[in-house]
């Protein structure tokens, strides 16, 4: 019949930090002292009873006349690799003194549990026992839960950046001593990042702000003009916002879909020029590099074409607002005018495009033998 280990886990290190007891604590005495020195000096803590929960387990199993030995290992305070590492360090000591190959895992929670793996790759686990106080046993599972949950980058963005974000513009607004305008720029900055988080443009963030990084290591022409772009991003948002509330704040009252068009008549042009300097920059990197794509002269047309017809669809809907600088009789011709201006642009890049490939079809064909 092989040894079994009763093992007690303290993946935090309360026995070393605040009873100064060292791990492994190795054999049913020793675990007592133990678990009385962090009675003494913390009461409250739950490795207490974890530890007495072992030791009662421990003498059942001597009851039954197997051959057992209790064990009591810790971690580290810095829960995660740090404590893992030095909970596996222990492990393979205690196999090798103890000779043991089964244990019976006791722990106080969810958060002990996790180093199962850990414990599994070197003995077989044949129970795994949990010693939690009643009171407080929906308690630890739901802090080990929320725990885990704000630790992971996924959730921490979703939860951390528009909390965040929020208490910033309302500090900055109560400073300015303009409390009033920190609910319409915070509902605003949520509308604007729960639509990006429903819509998946977050990758688009995302993928920019790498390029963004690469570029700089990189040395390339586009780190500067994705910075440029960056920053008339930002105007854009600024400039969109600040036609925005001059409608908001204007006599005659409006509608969502007036003020939503107000912001995109106000950052139209500053998110085109945002586009069209990300364009150009991959189209000095393609240029330099001898790799120059049709689609670097396309894009920039592109975006051109459509912020024209953003452009004149936006005059459209806010000349039905009586104080827009443009009437509701020459609205109409705006719209025509950028529709045909973007159309005429669409054929050019057509037309360079077509040209550019059969410029590199016959270069190509020129080379071949």
């Amino acid at each position: 019949m092989s040894r079994i280990l009763v093992l007690c886990v303290d993946r935090d290190d309360d026995l070393g930090r605040k009873a100064g007891v060292d791990s492994p604590v190795i054999g049913r005495d020793e675990n007592i002292e133990a678990a009385v020195k962090l009675a003494q000096s913390d009461p409250e803590d739950s490795d207490i009873n974890t530890i007495f929960g072992a030791v009662k387990l421990y003498d059942e199993l001597v009851k039954e006349g197997r051959d057992v030995e209790i064990v009591t290992i810790a971690g580290d305070i810095n829960v995660g690799s740090v404590s893992d590492f030095r909970i596996a360090e222990q492990l393979d000591a205690i196999k090798r003194r103890l000779k043991a190959r089964e244990v019976v895992v006791v722990t106080d929670g969810a958060e002990d549990e996790a180093i199962l793996p850990i414990i599994q790759s070197r003995f077989r686990v044949n129970m795994v026992k949990r010693i939690v106080v009643k009171q407080s046993r929906d308690i630890e599972n739901t802090y080990y839960m929320i725990k885990q949950i704000l630790n992971d980058p996924k959730f921490s963005r979703i939860i951390f950046i528009p909390l965040g974000v929020a208490s910033l513009v309302y500090a900055i607004s109560v400073f300015v001593n303009y409390p009033q305008g920190a609910s319409i720029a915070i509902l605003s900055f949520l509308g604007f990042f729960f639509l990006m988080k429903g819509f998946g443009l977050e990758s688009i963030v995302e993928e920019f702000t790498a390029s963004l990084k690469s570029t700089l290591y990189e040395g390339k022409v586009s780190f500067v003009t994705n910075f440029i772009a960056l920053i008339m991003f930002i105007i854009a948002i600024v400039q969109g916002f600040g036609l925005l509330w001059s409608f908001y704040t204007s006599p005659i009252q409006v509608g969502y879909l007036m003020l939503l068009t107000a912001f995109i008549y106000g950052a139209i042009w500053w998110f085109v020029g945002a586009g069209i300097f990300i364009g150009l920059g991959k189209f000095l990197d393609g240029y330099l590099e001898n790799r120059l794509h049709s689609r670097y002269i396309v894009y920039p047309f592109f975006i051109l074409a459509m912020g024209l017809i953003i452009w004149g669809g936006s005059i459209f809907i806010l000349s039905y607002h009586e104080g827009f600088e443009i009437s509701r009789d020459s609205a109409p011709i705006y719209l025509a005018g950028a529709i045909s201006g973007a159309i005429v642009i669409s054929l050019i890049s057509i037309a360079i495009s077509s040209r550019i490939k059969k410029s590199s079809v016959h270069g190509t064909g020129d080379k071949t033998p």
